[in-house]
């Protein structure tokens, strides 16, 4: 097992930070740091910069616009990505819908789709979850009935993130009520959102933000050509897909990049007696823990990646870095908490004047704690990912 990079990847790694710095612009850097809003204009902008560059889909081949990247080097630049702190791709298009169509999708399907999400000329979104059937997604209950050459959907989802974005959505849906077995009758359709029938309703946060929505089907006509893969056959498209979510979500290199800021941050914080809170020993053991189980996990990331450089795919076990990758990110979140103290208020007026080195960091700190909640429960829940590797990886 080699867990060290090749001079050719060394190489590799100085490219892709040289690019991001030159052009990685800094308003939007900053904005993605202190936890600004990033609009539909902003995620765009900066997938059209990739795009340009040919760098915006890592796993895509060749043939359809991808760099012909092994895995250790798209993992180099997510690692730096996430290092530079540029805005996350929205994973809906190019991670998740791209690929179920290049691996299920007709060559019709493909030479549609597959251009506008490159090019970010389409923003999609994702319909996987309702009201009851979150963490159990086999109990969906959106239905679509099959009328001639036509699918009628009926029903509801929820937590649909940036769908008031939404050009196009995928969804799960069932098409088959009578099977026993609920994971059979479901199938996987992609819906235009400019449908009649379709109605988009925001759900606030606690922190005034609008990231998610519900979305309503009402008599929604889909032609048949619209169908991913078999009828009835969604749930093996579905799981697919989430393993490709479940690869992202561990976000190393923007976890290095928070805890070096947590560390400034702490150090400068001064009570009345001169001492910071790096001066704290249990705040110091909190912090320590933290970066010690952010060394493993990259070790960790780097085994998964050595099996790849031999051609072996990631198995149920690749839940390890969802599970801490997403457990580690709140606790920095937790301890940039601890470490504001009665700074860290909920949200500054808009209009606000910003003074100090930190002032944008500490007015987004209770917003950013807050929606650091979802990571352990969106691509799967944590409880249900020790339950993959229980059963697939341990056989209990």
């Amino acid at each position: 097992m080699d867990l060290n990079y090749s001079p050719e990847e060394l190489a590799f790694r100085d490219q892709v930070r040289g690019w991001l710095k030159a052009n990685l612009p800094e308003d939007l850097r900053r904005k993605n740091a202190d936890g600004g809003h990033l609009g539909k204009e902003d995620l765009l902008r900066w997938h059209k910069i990739l795009a340009k560059q040919g760098w915006v889909a890592p796993a895509w081949p060749k043939e359809w616009g991808g760099p012909d990247w092994n895995a250790t080097q798209r993992y180099i630049f997510e690692e730096e990505c996430g290092l530079a702190g540029t805005p996350q791709i929205v994973a809906f298009g190019v991670v998740m819908c791209a690929q179920v169509l290049l691996k299920f999708g007709s060559e019709e399907q493909k030479q549609r789709h597959l251009p506008g999400i490159y090019n970010g000329d389409v923003f999609w979104v994702q319909g996987y979850s309702e009201p009851g059937s979150g963490s159990d997604l086999a109990s969906l209950k959106t239905r679509a009935d099959r009328k001639g050459d036509k699918y009628v959907v009926n029903g509801q989802k929820i937590w649909t993130s940036l769908g008031q974005y939404g050009d196009w959505i995928f969804c799960l849906v069932r098409t088959n009520f009578d099977t026993k077995i609920r994971q059979e009758g479901i199938s996987f359709l992609l819906i235009d959102m400019k449908t009649p029938g379709i109605t988009v309703r925001p759900l606030i946060l606690m922190d005034g933000g609008h990231e998610v929505n519900e979305v309503f089907f009402d008599n929604v006509e889909v032609p048949v050509e619209n169908l991913v893969h078999e009828e009835g056959k969604g749930w093996t498209v579905a799981k697919y897909l989430l393993g490709h979510e479940r690869l992202n979500t561990g976000r190393i290199g923007a976890s290095k990049r928070e805890l070096a800021r947590l560390k400034a941050f702490a150090a400068k914080q001064l009570d009345a007696d001169g001492r910071s809170m790096m001066d704290d020993p249990r705040f110091r053991d909190k912090l320590t823990r933290v970066e010690v189980e952010l060394m493993a996990l990259e070790i960790t990331n780097l085994r998964f990646l050595d099996a790849m450089r031999g051609g072996r795919p990631p198995g149920a076990d690749v839940s390890m870095l969802k599970i801490r990758g997403t457990e580690i990110q709140q606790a920095l979140t937790e301890l940039m908490m601890q470490a504001a103290g009665p700074m860290a208020v909920p949200f500054k007026a808009i209009g606000e004047p910003l003074a100090g080195e930190f002032d944008a960091l500490t007015a987004s700190l209770a917003a950013r704690y807050a929606n650091y909640r979802k990571t352990s429960i969106y691509a799967g829940s944590n409880e249900i990912q020790r339950n993959i590797i229980a059963k697939a990886t341990l056989g209990l």
